[in-house]
């Protein structure tokens, strides 16, 4: 369970504000503790089954990566292992049904539910609820599920398990349909792997230990005070700094023009952050595709391939031309190279959220040290990564200061939403959103069609809902309702046609379903049921 602090008076005018909501460092703690430590008394497949997990990634004996890294050994992994090795080379062995006699594959999450085509779609988002929440996990089950004390909301289809980013938009649509029990449970899980693993994994998976997500946590806070007319927002002050503390370590001492893991220092000093993960290996998620592609490669060139696959992951964004030197070829990931413009305006919002809850708590000498780091980082932030000839935000390569204007994509509307934009660099940042990114459909993720599932023509509830709050903040309210009704009116049609609401969509050409990537369109699903809902109760 988190730290809990006294509660020294209401909070959700403070918190509440902060969702309308930028860096020197703050004081770093212990460095975190690696993921082969974190995991050495859980089940981590790419680990514990070795050569067998190689093998059954490689003959493709789930057409899903996922499902072999989710399923669940029948025997303890070392006894099945050492049976692979036993039989493996006798005549006539069939690696498919040894597989289905020592592992327990998963299902996906909603299997067999039916809609019902009487309901609207707002109510059948209601419904679903129940079908996308988990129980507490058994810990004494052995599998790839970092297990979680209490209930929480998956996204549904091929994801099980929680996810960190998704959950802040799924907050919206829970925090519409009263379910603020939901909401406290998901923020109690988080600050618990904070404590326990040091910090919140992309999902509640062992094999997704090396890396985080877009670090959405003191939002979510802001979240639930705002629904809760909450006094118990402080309970969470400590996960916060831990967390930052994550995204900060080795940030003391780095010398300008360097980088360890999440931080890198400019060569003028200022200190930004990136994605990261801390393993340079295939993803178990996905082990078959990475692994063949860095095949292609020379193998002094696959772990850097293999790291920024993984830090691409960490960003949320997997795949885009975003991250792409050349869009046409997965090889050219350039993501640990780039300051990302949204993780660092989410950091500015951080910052300032534990600074308010510093105050809140009666510390003005603290308040005031947080504040400044976020103003610190929001000029920074600002100065480098504002394009004053494009009239927009983007990503910086942190080597050379070079902001990578040949790749315009919706990350640029972070800015807007956190606040962390000027007046005049909010209006030209809208003006190009409008101009540039505005579908039938609603907002598309870049103007790329590359081929991967982050790129034209799809567009992604979490960015719809980013991008439209962020032109309202900044007094385009009129283009924001427009962009609202749009992706509504898609997500209507879409659940009228087929019962579902999808994790994506084509938003230039409404005619098709969305595609792209390493996975088939997922159904269930946690952020677009939360951003349908919110955007709904607009109307």
């Amino acid at each position: 369970m988190p730290i809990r602090r006294p509660s020294t008076g209401p909070l959700l005018l403070a918190l509440a504000a902060l969702l309308a909501a930028g860096c020197q460092t703050a004081a770093v703690r212990e460095a975190p503790a690696s993921p082969a430590s974190v995991a050495d008394g859980l089940y981590l497949p790419e680990r514990d089954l070795g050569p067998l997990f190689h093998d059954v990634q490689l003959a493709r004996v789930f057409e899903d990566s996922k499902t072999f890294a989710d399923a669940r050994p029948l025997r303890a992994p070392a006894e099945i292992v050492a049976a692979y090795e036993a039989q493996k080379t006798a005549p006539g062995f069939d690696l498919a049904a040894f597989v289905d006699a020592h592992f327990a594959a998963p299902r996906p999450v909603g299997e067999g539910y039916e809609s019902d085509p009487s309901q609207t779609m707002e109510q059948h988002i209601r419904a679903l609820w129940p079908v996308l929440t988990r129980e507490p996990d058994d810990p004494d089950l052995v599998t790839s599920l970092i297990p979680l004390p209490n209930a929480y909301v998956v996204p549904g289809g091929r994801f099980r398990e929680v996810y960190y980013w998704d959950s802040y938009f799924t907050f919206l649509g829970l925090a519409e349909s009263g379910r603020t029990d939901l909401m406290r449970s998901v923020l109690d899980n988080f600050a618990h792997l904070i404590e326990t693993v040091g910090h919140v994994p992309n999902g509640n998976r062992t094999y997704y230990l090396g890396r985080s997500q877009p670090p959405f946590f003191a939002a979510m806070v802001g979240q639930y005070a705002a629904a809760t007319d909450s006094t118990e927002a402080l309970r969470w002050l400590d996960a916060l700094e831990a967390e930052h503390a994550f995204w900060m370590e080795g940030a003391d001492g780095l010398a300008p023009g360097a980088a360890h893991r999440r931080v890198v220092r400019l060569d003028d000093g200022t200190v930004l952050n990136r994605y990261w993960d801390d393993v340079a290996a295939p993803r178990p998620e996905s082990y078959r595709e990475d692994y063949e592609l860095a095949q292609s490669l020379p193998e002094a060139e696959r772990p850097a391939l293999y790291r920024n696959l993984r830090a691409a992951a960490e960003s949320g964004w997997d795949f885009s031309s975003r991250w792409m030197r050349d869009p046409s070829d997965l090889r050219t990931l350039e993501v640990t190279a780039l300051v990302p413009v949204d993780l660092n305006s989410l950091l500015v919002h951080q910052e300032r959220t534990i600074g308010r809850l510093h105050a809140i708590a009666g510390d003005a000498a603290e308040a005031r040290r947080w504040a400044a780091l976020a103003d610190a980082r929001r000029a920074a932030l600002r100065r480098v990564a504002f394009d004053p000839e494009a009239g927009a935000f983007f990503d910086v390569r942190w080597r050379t200061g070079e902001r990578v204007t040949d790749r315009p994509t919706l990350a640029m509307a972070a800015p807007l939403y956190f606040g962390v934009a000027s007046p005049e660099e909010g209006a030209a940042t809208a003006a190009v959103l409008e101009r540039d990114f505005l579908e039938p459909g609603g907002f598309v993720t870049t103007r790329i069609a590359s081929g991967q599932q982050w790129d034209a023509p799809n567009g992604w509830p979490p960015l719809q809902w980013l991008t439209a709050e962020g032109l309202r903040r900044y007094g385009r309210a009129d283009v924001a309702d427009e962009a609202r009704d749009r992706w509504l009116a898609l997500n209507r049609r879409v659940y009228q046609a087929t019962g579902k609401m999808t994790e994506k969509y084509d938003v230039a050409d409404l005619s098709r379903p969305a595609g792209g990537g390493e996975y088939p369109n997922q159904d269930g699903f946690g952020w677009t049921n939360g951003v349908a809902l919110a955007f709904s109760a607009q109307e």
